[in-house]
């Protein structure tokens, strides 16, 4: 019977706190998750992952300092010495305060939110974890950045605002401008392209290059969407220009033969 006592309160008891612990916090981050589908406010979203995280980390310290009580071991005293040992505490970890702070000012400032699309020292992705401490960032190719929240210091939002898919075409100086610009023109009111927030504009002639000239086009997009407009604007384009037999200018190289006498 004392055997089974000890075991019942130094291995059951703790992995029942461990239970108790992991069920509370399921049972919260589900309903959050709730929340999180009905909210479109992206600061909210991004205030929810981080209370998520707040949470988590409040959780295991109470469920630490049950099992510790259930050990014997005056988690009061702990905290009293942990109190005395708080200047220490910080110098040590200022770093880590430094990443709470900025990532607090973050947050509030609306920098950016998870689901954004930013730019932080030249790498450029989306914002797939927003936490206390870190922030990680996911590029086209699958790579990762984290960087602490202290460590931004200059942040490139391509997601507050919508953007401008914008291609350029050139043309031989042996077409016919008035009738390539016309085609242009009936192609920009007929298109129709996902994620675009308006019709297709074709700015005119942007350039008289040494090897054609250049004319531009653009279309509003939806934020992060602007790359995937434009490699369908061109294939489109491409197409189009081909049926009405239109030439797209390229770069040639011409090779003389010389004849040795």
């Amino acid at each position: 019977m004392g055997e089974f006592s000890w075991w019942f309160d130094k291995v059951i008891v703790p992995a029942i706190y461990v239970g108790i612990g992991f069920l509370v916090f399921s049972i919260i981050t589900s309903l959050t998750k709730r929340g999180y589908r009905k909210v479109e406010d992206r600061k909210r979203k991004t205030v929810i992952v981080l209370f998520n995280n707040v949470i988590k980390y409040f959780i295991a310290l109470c469920v630490l300092a049950a099992i510790l009580n259930n050990y014997g071991i005056n988690t009061s005293s702990i905290l009293a010495s942990l109190g005395i040992a708080g200047l220490v505490v910080g110098l040590a970890l200022q770093d880590l305060i430094k990443d709470f702070v900025a990532g607090t000012f973050i947050i509030f400032d609306n920098l950016y939110a998870v689901g954004d699309t930013i730019t932080i020292n030249g790498f450029r992705g989306e914002v797939i974890s927003f936490g206390l401490k870190t922030t990680k960032i996911k590029d086209g190719n699958g790579n990762i950045l984290s960087i602490g929240n202290g460590s931004i210091t200059q942040v490139i939002n391509h997601s507050l605002a919508d953007q401008l898919a914008s291609v350029s075409i050139n043309i031989s100086y042996d077409e016919d401008l008035e009738k390539v610009l016309k085609i242009l023109e009936d192609f920009a009111k007929t298109e129709e392209i996902k994620d675009t927030k308006g019709p297709v504009n074709v700015l005119g002639v942007t350039d008289l290059g040494s090897t054609g000239i250049t004319i531009a086009l653009n279309a509003p997009t939806k934020a992060g969407s602007q790359f995937a407009v434009e490699r369908q604007l061109r294939k489109d384009l491409k197409l189009e220009l081909d049926r009405k037999k239109i030439n797209i200018q390229y770069n040639q190289v011409v090779v003389h033969n010389a004849k040795w006498l």
